[in-house]
């Protein structure tokens, strides 16, 4: 009775005397008194998922979307101008780590703001229209960003398993259809949801929050996007992924088979990486003439060799590098995703609240996450940053047509070389360079040649495999 009093006293004010005397005259103590609790009903459950929390709560996850914000916008604007500015980490990948930057800021600047001031007022309070676009854009903003992981899964996927195709496919025109393809599916898909073609953006009283509802013929295209949007995304990223570390172990344990097998063989018998195999045999002896008449420049032609399996040697493991760091950025985008997704199905009555506060602030972190494991992950990156914050001068150049790194510059047939080379015959190389030029310093002049040169006086007990 005390309740209903106070019900009374409360809209008393608001409707006035006069209406409720008629209210209670015409339908007596008993149904005024059911006129109020429906009243107090309805307004608790405009307030919906909300007014369940407690306002601590609520005011910890304003704080934090408000942090996240703020880390998200600096640090994807950090990465773009990095990745503009300097030239050793702009590549392939870099163009969609770029596209996938833009979406991560476009939801810090426009969706977390009208949710942060959600969890501060307790309710929507900014009308249909953008209910209805703030979840388009979110949703779109999450489509781009798990398209962009697949799109640089699959670069990372020619790459490693079919390289003599990745020029051919990565060229600029290629590349800029495959960014476009990624907006234009994300956005286009939900085309017919923003239109209540086929259900509708609106507030759910039951969630608290503007999501995608039934329309009025009872259909949802909730199901239907979050199957072709984010499993078969993530379907295609772990097919890749799979793919990839079968074909790294597959080469690695030839890689030991082969070195195996050349440590059983005795070093005077090993015949050295650049054997005979592709030369014809009308041009050997020539060509022994020329390594044995001309050491000095034998000997300079084996540094820009050796420089360049050093490049080639950096540069694979520059690709492995980034390779692991786009894993990371998917496996993160899947454990931020993973507890909102599994609570809204589990806890559908929100009878757990702070599991919901959790969920919402993992889903917004993934919009500032990616950064950090830039950071964590690669040196190349940190060294942007620094160049970046130091101010340091860079050029703004384009990106490269066919390649994803350093190591992508050579080409395929030097690549495949350079792959085959093990650890032994690099080995193998430098104690013949070696044994060639002690030969030389003391081996005697021909004066009997035009091109007077030293030849070298091999001992009976030393061999010299051309």
């Amino acid at each position: 009775m005390h309740n209903w009093w106070y019900a009374y006293r409360r809209h008393s004010k608001r409707m006035g005397p006069d209406t409720i005397d008629v209210k209670i005259n015409r339908f007596g103590l008993n149904e005024a008194m059911a006129f109020y609790t429906t009243t107090e009903s309805s307004t608790t459950d405009d307030t919906g998922e909300l007014s369940r929390f407690a306002r601590p709560l609520l005011t910890f996850a304003a704080v934090m979307t408000i942090l996240i914000m703020v880390v998200g916008i600096c640090g994807n604007l950090l990465t773009i101008v990095a990745l503009c500015k300097c030239p050793k980490v702009r590549n392939v990948a870099a163009a969609f780590i770029i596209n996938l930057c833009i979406a991560d800021c476009v939801f810090c600047t426009i969706v977390l703001p009208f949710n942060a001031f959600r969890f501060i007022r307790g309710t929507w309070t900014h009308g249909d229209l953008l209910c209805r676009l703030i979840p388009f854009i979110q949703y779109g903003n999450i489509g781009v960003s798990l398209l962009c992981i697949a799109m640089i899964t699959i670069n990372r996927y020619v790459m490693i398993a079919h390289h003599s195709s990745y020029a051919r496919i990565y060229k600029k025109h290629w590349i800029a259809a495959m960014i476009l393809f990624c907006w234009i599916f994300s956005y286009g898909m939900q085309l017919p949801t923003f239109f209540k073609v086929w259900g509708a953006f609106g507030y759910d009283n039951k969630l608290g929050t503007c999501s995608i509802l039934e329309d009025e013929n009872g259909r949802s295209s909730k199901k239907a996007l979050f199957g072709i949007a984010f499993i078969i995304p993530c379907l295609i990223i772990i097919g890749c992924y799979a793919k990839i570390f079968w074909v790294v172990h597959k080469s690695e344990e030839r890689m030991r088979q082969h070195a195996s097998k050349q440590n059983e063989i005795p070093n005077n018998l090993r015949s050295p990486p650049n054997a005979s195999t592709n030369i014809p045999a009308n041009r050997l002896s020539s060509q022994s003439v020329s390594s044995t008449d001309m050491p000095s420049s034998t000997a300079g032609n084996q540094k820009p060799s050796r420089v360049k399996d050093q490049r080639d040697a950096k540069a694979k493991r520059n690709e492995w590098r980034i390779t692991k760091m786009v894993l990371a950025i998917f496996l993160s985008f899947v454990m931020c995703y993973l507890p909102i997704t599994v609570t809204k199905v589990a806890d559908k009555d929100v009878k757990y609240p702070g599991f919901h506060i959790f969920g919402y602030i993992m889903l917004y972190l993934s919009s500032c996450i990616n950064p950090i494991i830039y950071v964590i992950m690669n040196k190349q990156y940190r060294q942007a940053y620094k160049t970046v914050i130091l101010c340091k001068p860079g050029r703004l150049l384009a990106f490269t047509q066919a390649g994803s790194s350093v190591g992508e510059k050579w080409k395929d047939i030097g690549y495949s070389y350079n792959h085959s080379r093990t650890m032994v015959s690099q080995v193998s190389i430098a104690e013949e360079g070696s044994f060639r030029n002690s030969l030389t310093q003391n081996s005697p002049v021909r004066r009997d040649s035009p091109h007077p040169k030293r030849l070298p006086t091999i001992p009976d007990n030393k061999c010299i495999n051309i």
